[in-house]
């Protein structure tokens, strides 16, 4: 498997020096108080607003502390638009307080910094196009305020798939390498709500953390849950490398029509152990629900599994929220480095990131897997194994005063035709 080239840029060691002169933002806003703010722009990019520490130091050594935005990742067709071409990172700092209050904007503009930014040959060797302090507007250097960042880019090469169709509908899955679509994968989906223990690995039955639970009451909950999903992932010789198994059903809370953080559903990816291809080990565990709020969204936790030579953990490495009507995108941005005492250690650099559609919206999820976390085929389908549970969790949380559609379901009288 060959990568495509990608490239992040990364925007670390944010600091702000501010001057005596510096007036607070408004009445009963003073910078020495209040979180200072930037926001980071790259042109057809969205933006990014990062918190800013104070840094009382004086002269021109580097901050004690610091903050880093999540950065911008240049895509092949990004590397291509922007070949032979220089652009500019634009960096506004504000005091006072982010957001609206009655209306108003309670911040204020204390000048804004613009650094170069030549791609060209980043997707081979790292390059550092700032590191240092830049003085915010054109005052006297002893009464302007200072930014600190360092601005550098990195290879970031990835390996991408493509789903050919959406995962409930068993399809294809591509290797996409510029216009090449090569199959790598094909998966199988099933919804059997009727099997209790079909969905869960042989040599893994264990209540170990409440990650399985007893099916109590069936008969009193007909159309009421959503349970016994599961997608298996094959190789090209047909060889099961991975597997989403949905281990806790999807249940409404009490007197409502949706799943609520505080009774989510779960799945279990899963790996092959052993020589038995019935023989199956946890990877990671994945939680979704349906949030409440001004806008409804899909909330999901993933968690890796550790259970060698030691005892089973759980390390949470991803938790966020995306919309519900128009989706977004799962990704996890920092993994963890995991030994078998469950210590951990931040790896830098991207993991994974997998498009999801909104609700009712025909989905082939688009995969990006980062080549650091990819030694063999298994190890990039345990990815596919996951996006297709975020992406079937769209589904599973829909309400239930709604239908599904029929390959995702069992029984006829939980399905619209």
């Amino acid at each position: 498997m060959d990568p495509c080239p990608f490239v992040r840029l990364r925007v670390e060691s944010l600091a702000l020096k501010l001057s005596q002169a510096t007036k607070p933002a408004g009445s009963g806003v003073h910078p020495s108080t209040t979180p200072c703010f930037c926001k980071l722009r790259i042109n057809n990019f969205p933006s990014q607003t990062v918190l800013l520490p104070l840094c009382p130091t004086s002269g021109d050594s580097p901050p004690d502390s610091s903050t880093s935005s999540p950065g911008f990742d240049l895509d092949p067709s990004a590397l291509r638009r922007l070949s032979g071409k220089s652009i500019a990172l634009r960096v506004s700092v504000y005091t006072g307080r982010m957001g609206r209050t009655c209306g108003i904007s309670a911040r204020k503009l204390l000048g804004r910094v613009h650094v170069s930014i030549d791609v060209d040959g980043a997707e081979v060797h790292p390059i550092m196009f700032h590191n240092g302090w830049m003085k915010l507007g054109n005052k006297p250097d002893k009464s302007s305020a200072r930014l600190h960042l360092v601005v550098r880019s990195e290879p970031d090469p990835r390996f991408v798939f493509q789903f050919g169709g959406e995962p409930e509908c068993s399809p294809v899955v591509f290797q996409i390498q510029g216009n090449i679509r090569q199959p790598v994968f094909s998966c199988t989906f099933s919804a059997d709500r009727n099997s209790r223990t079909r969905s869960l690995p042989s040599d893994y039955t264990t209540n170990n953390r409440g990650w399985t639970r007893t099916f109590s009451g069936d008969s009193e909950r007909t159309g009421r849950e959503r349970k016994g999903w599961m997608i298996m992932i094959y190789d090209l010789s047909g060889s099961p490398v991975a597997a989403a198994s949905m281990i806790t059903p999807f249940v409404p809370s009490p007197g409502t029509d949706r799943v609520s953080r505080s009774n989510p559903g779960a799945w279990l990816i899963l790996r092959p152990h052993g020589v038995s291809i019935s023989s199956w080990k946890p990877w990671g565990r994945l939680e979704a629900w349906r949030e409440r709020g001004p806008t409804d969204g899909l909330g999901y936790k993933f968690e890796l599994i550790v259970t060698d030579n030691g005892p089973t953990c759980g390390i949470p490495i991803a938790e966020a929220t995306m919309g519900i009507k128009n989706g977004g995108q799962f990704c996890i941005d920092s993994g963890l480095i995991v030994d078998s005492s469950c210590s951990r250690s931040p790896v830098k650099g991207f993991v994974m990131g997998s498009t999801v559609e909104g609700e009712g919206k025909v989905s082939k999820p688009v995969v990006q897997v980062g080549v650091q976390h990819v030694t063999c085929m298994a190890d990039a389908a345990l990815f596919i194994a996951l996006s297709a549970a975020i992406d079937l969790s769209m589904d599973a949380c829909r309400l239930f005063s709604r239908k599904l559609r029929k390959e995702l379901c069992h029984d006829k009288q939980d399905c619209s035709f």
